[in-house]
C-alpha cells in the first residue's frame, strides 16, 4: 500500500472479507487486502475513473457494512468527521490516516474521547490509528446546507458556506451578451452558472464538473431547462461539437500548496473544445502566471477587469497547434 502508515497500523491485525476505503487518491494500492472485497468511495472523477479501471467496486457514497473501513483524510474537518462517522456506522474497526497538514492531530484527540483507539503509527508528516466502537452520530452528514442565500451546498464542496470572491469577479466583469452555447469549467455547485444563465444570448450552458457531490448541489441549484450537466475531469472533457465559450474560476490547489498547473491544464482544455471563434473568459489570483500559457493557447489575450487580489482575463483565436499566431 503506498501508505508506510496504512501498513504498519495493519500489522498483526486479522484479514478483513469486506473494505471500505473513503476518499483515496488514484495513486494508493489496496493489493495487499489479497482476495478480500474492496468498495471504493470516491466522488471525484478523476480518481474514481482509476479506481474503477482497476476493477474496484468504486462508488460516490458507501454502501452495505464492512470488516474494516479506512477514511483517508479530506482537507476539510467536517467532512473527515463525516466520513469517520459513516465508516463507524458500517465497520467494528476503523482507521484514519493523514497528514498532520489535513489535521489528523485533532482528529485523533476527538477520537479519543469517544472511542477505544487500539493502534497508532506516526510517519511521514502523519499518522494512522485505528478505532473500535465509540458514538459520532453527531459527526454525520447533515446533508444540504442552506449557509449561501439562495443556494444549496454540502460539506466537501469547496466555498461551501460562502461566495467565492474570485467568482463574484468573475461576474462583474462579464460582458451583456454572450455566446449561444456555453461552458462553465469547474462549475461547482453553480454560483457562476446560475449567473451565465441570466445574461442574454445564452441558448445552452454545460455544466462541467468533477466532484460529484459539487455536482449534485449544481443540480439543485440549477433548474433551468438550458443547463446540461456534466460529471467529468475538466482537463480531458471532450466538446462535441466545440463551444462558442467557455467561463471558468479554475482551482489552483490539489494539495494545501498552490499549484498553478491545475489551471494550465484548465486552460489547455479550454482551447481545445473552443471553436475557432470562441472566447475565454476566466479569473484568477494576481500572483499565478497563467498569461504565458494562455499565450502559448490563444492568439489574443487581454486583462479586462479586476479587483486587487483578482485579474479576469479574456482569451480568443484558439490555436491548435499551442504556437501564438504573429
Amino acid at each position: 500500500m503506498v501508505s508506510p502508515r496504512l501498513s504498519l497500523v495493519l500489522d498483526g491485525q486479522d484479514q478483513p472479507n469486506r473494505v471500505v476505503v473513503y476518499r483515496p487518491r488514484s495513486d494508493a494500492d489496496y493489493s495487499g487486502f489479497g482476495d478480500a472485497s474492496v468498495q471504493i468511495v470516491q466522488g471525484f472523477k478523476p480518481d474514481f475513473a482509476a479506481f474503477q479501471s482497476l476493477g474496484y467496486d468504486t462508488r460516490t457514497a458507501a454502501e452495505g457494512s464492512f470488516d474494516l473501513a479506512i477514511v483517508a483524510v479530506p482537507r476539510a474537518k467536517r467532512e473527515a468527521r463525516a466520513l469517520i462517522a459513516d465508516a463507524a456506522m458500517r465497520s467494528v474497526r476503523v482507521v484514519v490516516d493523514g497528514q498532520k497538514t489535513d489535521g489528523i492531530d485533532s482528529l485523533l484527540k476527538d477520537v479519543r474521547k469517544r472511542a477505544d483507539v487500539t493502534a497508532l503509527v506516526s510517519k511521514a508528516h502523519g499518522k494512522a490509528f485505528m478505532f473500535e466502537g465509540g458514538d459520532f452520530t453527531d459527526w454525520a452528514d447533515p446533508g444540504a446546507l442552506n449557509a449561501i442565500d439562495g443556494f444549496e451546498t454540502r460539506l466537501g464542496v469547496f466555498s461551501a458556506d460562502r461566495v467565492d470572491k474570485a467568482s463574484a469577479a468573475l461576474v462583474a466583469a462579464l460582458p451583456d451578451k454572450l455566446p449561444s452555447k456555453i461552458a462553465d469549467f469547474g462549475a461547482g455547485w453553480g454560483y457562476l452558472s446560475r449567473h451565465i444563465l441570466a445574461i442574454e444570448g445564452v441558448k445552452k450552458l454545460h455544466i462541467v464538473e468533477a466532484e460529484a457531490t459539487a455536482l449534485e448541489c449544481a443540480r439543485a441549484n440549477i433548474t433551468d431547462d438550458r443547463a446540461v450537466f456534466h460529471w467529468a475531469d475538466v482537463t480531458t472533457h471532450e466538446a462535441k461539437p466545440a463551444y462558442d465559450g467557455i467561463i471558468m474560476n479554475p482551482p489552483f490547489h490539489t494539495t494545501r500548496a498552490a499549484d498553478p498547473g491545475l489551471g494550465q491544464a484548465f486552460i489547455a482544455s479550454a482551447a481545445r473544445c473552443l471553436a475557432p471563434h470562441g472566447h475565454l473568459w476566466m479569473v484568477a489570483n494576481r500572483h499565478l502566471p497563467y498569461e504565458a500559457t494562455l499565450s502559448e493557447h490563444f492568439g489574443l489575450v487581454a486583462e479586462i477587469g479586476g479587483t486587487p487580489a483578482f485579474k479576469i482575463l479574456q482569451a480568443s483565436k484558439p490555436l491548435r497547434t499551442g504556437k501564438r499566431m504573429s
